[in-house]
């Protein structure tokens, strides 16, 4: 691992009977250095973010590593290194998603050895900088199978705004002159997505577009779910995701299902 060794938490869930599918649950951003996977797992933070621990009581196995430069892999007493961690990657040729992402990969390599997970269903979540991951993660590795990404949606062309900008983990040379998120989506062709998006949430901008743009290239496994307020992951928010990885990696699903990308506005 380029990056050097990164600790996790697996929850299990209580009196779990054969397998489970694993949910990769990654943490948000929000500026904190000193959180992550204690966030995402209800130990710190926002109880709001601890969706690890709620689907681990919904009998899922989830896994919840802290992403470069966050909680144990801080080097900085709790300071922003994530450019530094940019930098240092690029003057080499590579980029710091490259790096997280094969993180995703080892930290799913790792839990689909446990006893508790069933290797073929596995799934991704994750809010803000983890909504972002949500929408790459699938792209790179096919072995998921269902992905939802709350409030971090924005394409490129509207992270060009001041009060929005670019986060240095997304930040891949020459992506944005041809490229935007709709067409990393459309690589996850393995995988159902949905994305959640609040309609008064910066990072969430971009989201008519993103549709238009999904419909364009003919993608039918993403859902773009429009909600009314801010930058946060609200229970209902939460149980339409738990529900969603629920029909996809647990129900049977419905063959004549349509999964057409679609808005949904919901009041």
């Amino acid at each position: 691992m380029p990056s050097g060794r990164a600790s996790a938490f697996v929850c299990i869930p209580d009196q779990l009977e054969g397998t489970a599918p694993l949910v990769f649950c990654h943490h948000q951003h929000a500026g904190e250095f000193d959180l992550g996977k204690s966030e995402v797992c209800g130990l710190r933070g926002n109880p709001d973010q601890a969706y690890a621990a709620e689907l681990a009581q919904r009998g899922f196995v989830t896994i919840a590593p802290d992403s470069i430069g966050f909680e144990d892999r801080n080097w900085a007493d709790g300071s922003n290194v994530g450019w530094f961690e940019l930098s240092s990657r690029v003057v080499l040729g590579r980029t710091l998603l490259a790096d997280e992402l094969q993180e995703v990969s080892l930290a799913i390599d790792y839990a689909s050895t446990l006893a508790e997970v069933d290797p073929a269903r596995v799934g991704f979540i994750g809010h803000s900088f983890g909504g972002r991951m949500a929408m790459w993660a699938p792209a790179w590795d096919e072995r998921i199978r269902a992905s939802v990404s709350n409030c971090g949606c924005i394409s490129y062309r509207e992270s060009f705004s001041r009060d929005a900008g670019f986060q240095a983990d997304f930040v891949v040379p020459g992506f944005a002159a041809r490229f935007d998120v709709a067409d990393v989506l459309a690589h996850s062709t393995r995988c159902k997505v949905l994305v959640i998006a609040a309609q008064e949430d910066v990072w969430s901008r971009g989201t008519d577009e993103l549709h238009r743009r999904l419909r364009q290239l003919g993608v039918r496994d993403v859902r773009v779910h429009s909600v009314p307020g801010d930058h946060e992951f609200r229970q209902p928010e939460r149980e339409l995701a738990y529900s969603f990885l629920a029909d996809v990696l647990v129900r049977v699903p419905d063959p004549g299902g349509d999964w057409t990308g679609t808005a949904v506005h919901r009041q």
